[in-house]
C-alpha cells in the first residue's frame, strides 16, 4: 500500500502543473489564439517565483511565502503573454512564430538576469513547503495518506483551478462568449461581442496559469531553477490536444501523462520496476514516446476550435 501512496503522490507532483498549463492553453485556444509560448511563459513564471523564494528565504518561509511567489509567477506570466497577445491580435502576426520567438527569449532572459543578480544562472531556494500531514484530513483512512500527507498546497490550488475552469467555460456568459470567438468570431462580433477583448482575456488567462504552472512544476521536484521546465509547455499542448480542448478530458489526460512522468522519475522507488533492471534512460523516454503515439491516434479526430490560429480582421466577413 505504501508503494501506491508513493506513486500517487509522485503523479500529483507532475500532473498538477501539467493540468494547470493545459487549462491555460485551453482558454487561449478557445478564444481563437494558439499559444505556443507556454514553454517560455512557464520559464518566466518559474524564474520570478523562484527568485522571490531565493531572495526572501532567510527572512520568510512557509505557505505564505509560496502563495506570494505564486501570485508573482501569475503576474509575470500575464505580462509576458501580453507580448504574444499584441503580436497575434493587433499585429496579425503568425501565432506559431510569435510563440516560438518568446520560447527562445525566455530562458536566455532568465539566465542573463540570474547571472547579473547572483553571478550564476542557477537560482537555489529552500523547499519548506511540503505538508507532512494536513490537520484532521491527514488522518482519514486511505484518503488521508493518499491526498493529505506529504502534499503541497499547490495540489489543492490545481484542483480549485480545474473546478473554476469548468464552471467559467460552461456555466458563465464569459465562457460562452469565449467559445464563440474561437468557433466563429464574425458571428460573435455581429452579436455585439468584442472579439479582440475576449482574445486578450483568453491569452492573459493562459499566461497567468502558465506562469503559475512553471512555479508549481519546480517547487515539488527541485531545490533550484536553471531556466528549464523540461519541455512541459509543449507536453501541455499535447495534453490539450489529447483532452480535445475540454476541462474534464484535460484532467484525465494530465493524470495519465503525470503517471508516466512519475514512473520515469521515481521508478527506482517502485520495487517491481527496479528489479527489472531496465536502464534508466528507457524510463525517461517513455512519457515522450507515449506522447507521440497518443497524438498519432487522437489528432485525426481533433475537435479544435474552428477559428484558432486565424487572425481575426473586424473588417472582413
Amino acid at each position: 500500500m505504501n508503494v501506491v501512496y508513493f506513486i500517487f503522490q509522485q503523479t500529483m507532483y507532475f500532473m498538477i502543473p501539467l493540468m494547470i498549463v493545459a487549462l491555460g492553453a485551453m482558454f487561449s485556444e478557445r478564444s481563437g489564439i494558439i499559444n505556443i509560448a507556454l514553454e517560455g511563459i512557464m520559464t518566466m513564471g518559474a524564474f520570478t517565483g523562484v527568485l522571490f523564494l531565493s531572495l526572501t528565504g532567510g527572512n520568510f518561509s512557509g505557505q505564505g511565502q509560496l502563495l506570494i511567489a505564486a501570485v508573482i509567477s501569475m503576474a509575470t506570466g500575464m505580462v509576458f503573454s501580453l507580448l504574444h497577445a499584441y503580436a497575434s491580435i493587433n499585429m496579425k502576426s503568425d501565432q506559431v512564430i510569435s510563440g516560438t520567438a518568446l520560447n527562445m527569449f525566455a530562458p536566455a532572459f532568465a539566465i542573463f538576469v540570474a547571472r547579473v543578480i547572483q553571478g550564476v544562472q542557477q537560482v537555489p531556494f529552500s523547499n519548506t513547503f511540503r505538508i507532512v500531514s494536513v490537520p484532521v484530513l491527514g488522518k482519514i483512512p486511505f484518503l488521508g495518506p493518499l491526498l493529505f500527507q506529504n502534499a503541497y498546497v499547490t495540489t489543492y490550488i490545481g484542483i480549485v483551478i480545474f473546478v473554476l475552469s469548468y464552471v467559467v467555460l460552461y456555466k458563465t456568459k464569459f465562457g460562452l462568449r469565449l467559445r464563440s470567438c474561437g468557433e466563429h468570431p464574425q458571428a460573435a462580433d455581429a452579436a455585439g461581442i468584442n472579439v479582440y477583448r475576449m482574445q486578450y482575456a483568453g491569452v492573459l488567462i493562459s499566461g497567468a496559469l502558465g506562469g503559475l504552472g512553471g512555479l508549481v512544476f519546480v517547487v515539488p521536484t527541485s531545490t533550484n531553477f536553471n531556466a528549464d521546465v523540461a519541455g512541459y509547455g509543449f507536453l501541455a499542448l499535447a495534453v490539450l490536444i489529447f483532452g480535445q480542448w475540454k476541462p474534464v478530458n484535460i484532467m484525465f489526460a494530465s493524470l495519465f501523462f503525470g503517471l508516466m512522468k512519475a514512473v520515469a522519475s521515481a521508478y527506482s522507488g517502485i520495487p517491481f520496476l527496479h528489479d527489472l533492471g531496465i536502464p534508466s534512460y528507457f524510463y525517461k523516454m517513455v512519457p515522450y514516446i507515449i506522447t507521440l503515439i497518443v497524438l498519432i491516434f487522437t489528432s485525426r479526430n481533433s475537435q479544435a476550435p474552428k477559428a484558432e490560429g486565424i487572425p481575426y480582421d473586424k473588417g472582413q466577413r
